[in-house]
């Protein structure tokens, strides 16, 4: 955790710095990118919301993404990750929407991603989407690595 807080850290003095928000929706990572964000000190100026969606469910009920707007997408995509980054950006109106979905293991999804499979979109001034493969199967592992690529993620839009 104290490596995700790092970057977190400088994630909040660009938010701070710039007066602007963000909402995050995390699937797989089970909140560790909010936690990070929400472990620095000052986190209420910039920090406005998330949710963890792991199921269809809370996808419907938290992100209000009804089935039909999932026609022609599968969770653990870019599209979807995508989709769920300018959702959570749309419904908190922040200047910033972040979103992991992924397969932690130790086995894959049913969506046939395997174990160590992650996307990560960052919705804002500009948009980003990248996929990680580990190709680990180590659970706890995976979340870290899925939620430092995704603070490292939006850093780097930050950054721009």
């Amino acid at each position: 955790m104290k490596e995700l807080v790092t970057i977190a850290e400088k994630i909040a003095a660009k938010l701070i710095e710039r007066k602007q928000t963000i909402a995050v929706a995390e699937s797989s990572t089970g909140g560790l990118i909010s936690a990070a964000l929400l472990a620095v000190p000052g986190a209420s100026a910039y920090f406005l919301g998330g949710g963890v969606i792991y199921t269809r469910d809370a996808r419907r009920i938290l992100m209000d993404i009804p089935d039909e707007a999932m026609k022609g997408i599968r969770s653990a995509s870019e599209a979807y990750a995508k989709l769920l980054a300018s959702q959570m950006r749309q419904r908190f109106a922040t200047d910033w929407g972040l979103s992991e979905t992924g397969a932690t293991g130790p086995t894959g999804n049913r969506y046939g991603d395997a174990a160590g499979h992650s996307c990560m979109a960052v919705a804002g001034p500009q948009t980003s989407v990248i996929t990680l493969e580990t190709g680990s199967a180590d659970r706890q592992a995976n979340m870290q690595a899925f939620a430092n690529a995704a603070l490292n993620l939006l850093l780097q839009n930050l950054s721009r």
